[in-house]
C-alpha cells in the first residue's frame, strides 16, 4: 500500500483524546480514540472547512490521482459522488469523461443496502438515493469484474491503508467482493490521514491513499 500525501504525520506521542491544530491546522489523533470519537471529530472538520479550501485541495488530489498508473491504465473507473464535505469528485468525473473513461458510481440497493456499480453517462441526470447521496436517475448496472479502479471515500485513513467509514459497512462489504486485481484508491484531505485508526477483521483497507 502506498500513500501520496502532502505531509508526513508527526511521530511524537500524544495523550489520549489530544488534538493538535499546529502545522497549518492539521488534526492529529492518537491510538486510543474510538471509531465513534474519530468519526465525530473528522466529520466536524469536513463540515466546517471553507468551500474554497475544499475545492482547492480537491483539485490537488485530482491532479495526483490522474497521474497514477492505476488511473492511466483504467478503462472503467468507479468514483463516489461526494457529499457532506468529502473530497470533491465532481470535476474528477467530468474530466474522466473528457478523457474517454467509462465512469461508474455506487448505487445503494435495498433491502440489504448493498452497493452496486452503475454507469454514469456524461451529463447524465442524478437523483437523490438513500441517505441523501446522489445516484444516476437511469440505472445501467455493470459487473464488479468490469471495474478497473475503485475510488473510495472515507472519514479517516491511516498509513497502513486502514479506512474508517460512516459506520454502515457498505464499502467494506463492497470491497470484499471486488476482484483482487481491481485497484482501490482512497481520497482524503491531509487532516483525515491519521497515524493509526482502530481496525477489525471486517474492515477492508485500500491499496493507496491520495491526499493534498
Amino acid at each position: 500500500m502506498s500513500i501520496m500525501m502532502g505531509f508526513n504525520p508527526r511521530s511524537e506521542k500524544l495523550t489520549p483524546l489530544q488534538i493538535s491544530s499546529a502545522h497549518k491546522g492539521r488534526t492529529q489523533f492518537v491510538t486510543g480514540l474510538t471509531k465513534k470519537q474519530i468519526r465525530s471529530k473528522i466529520l466536524l472538520r469536513l463540515k466546517t472547512q471553507k468551500e474554497e479550501d475544499r475545492n482547492r485541495k480537491s483539485k490537488l488530489i485530482k491532479d495526483k490521482l490522474f497521474r497514477t498508473l492505476e488511473f492511466l491504465k483504467a478503462k472503467i473507473v468507479m468514483f463516489y459522488i461526494s457529499f457532506d464535505g468529502e473530497v470533491n469528485t465532481q470535476d474528477m468525473i467530468k474530466e474522466a469523461h473528457r478523457l474517454g473513461k467509462i465512469v461508474a458510481v455506487p448505487v445503494c440497493k435495498r433491502p440489504r443496502v448493498t452497493l452496486r456499480p452503475c454507469i454514469l453517462r456524461n451529463k447524465g441526470k442524478l437523483k437523490k438515493g438513500p441517505y441523501g447521496i446522489c445516484e444516476p436517475a437511469v440505472k445501467e448496472y455493470i459487473k464488479l469484474e468490469d471495474l478497473d479502479l475503485v475510488i473510495v471515500p472515507g472519514i479517516a485513513f491511516d498509513k497502513k491503508g486502514n479506512r474508517l467509514g460512516r459506520g454502515r459497512g457498505h464499502y467494506d462489504y463492497f470491497l470484499k467482493r471486488v476482484p483482487r486485481d481491481t485497484a482501490s484508491i482512497g481520497l482524503a484531505f491531509d487532516f483525515q490521514i491519521l497515524p493509526s485508526i482502530p481496525a477489525t477483521t471486517t474492515d477492508v483497507s485500500v491499496d493507496r491513499i491520495i491526499s493534498n
